[in-house]
């Protein structure tokens, strides 16, 4: 989720989450950046048509489905919220194609509102650090909640992300360039480098 910063439109951070899921970061800044150059609010989203949406969010992963899906969201945040993004976990659950990865990012960075985004990065260090021992991206998030403090719930994702991408990859992670190896018990790693 790169293509918006810290305080931002929550339509702008909710379409970008949304462009970036299974998509790599560059790609989703690049993509969201042309489609909000002719978009930035869902009423005029909504003028473009899905040809044209799904030219300017290419080469994001599942482009065309996404097309549809981000359409779809502006013509429910219209019809159901007067064109404004909920700010209640609730109400952006019950748009298609918002998960509570979205949602919290939504929450977090347009609303500033306390949450834990966890993706499959957050997800796999705080359990391979040893903060958690949890199963699922749902768990790890309710988890997260009691071990750390609310002001710094919106802040655990970027360097987790971040980390999990360049050091703790999935797969063989660089445990020799790893500035906590030390203190890390490497929980599930079979291999590494």
């Amino acid at each position: 989720m790169t293509a918006v910063s810290r305080r931002h439109s929550p339509f702008l951070v909710l379409i970008s989450c949304i462009l970036s899921l299974r998509t790599k970061d560059a790609t989703t800044a690049a993509a969201s950046n042309r489609l909000f150059r002719f978009a930035r609010t869902p009423a005029r989203l909504l003028k473009l048509s899905t040809l044209r949406i799904e030219k300017l969010i290419y080469p994001v992963g599942f482009y065309h489905t996404k097309a549809g899906v981000i359409k779809e969201a502006s013509r429910r945040l219209i019809r159901d919220f007067h064109g404004q993004v909920p700010d209640t976990i609730e109400g952006l659950l019950s748009i298609k194609g918002v998960g509570r990865k979205t949602a919290n990012l939504v929450l977090g960075l347009g609303y500033n509102i306390p949450s834990i985004c966890v993706d499959t990065h957050v997800h796999r260090i705080s359990n391979r650090l040893g903060w958690i021992r949890t199963k699922n991206p749902h768990d790890t998030e309710f988890s997260l909640m009691r071990l750390f403090q609310k002001k710094l719930w919106v802040r655990l994702n970027s360097p987790l992300v971040a980390f999990g991408q360049n050091i703790c990859l999935p797969v063989s992670p660089l445990c020799s360039s790893c500035p906590v190896y030390k203190y890390c018990p490497r929980t599930g790693v079979k291999k590494h480098r």
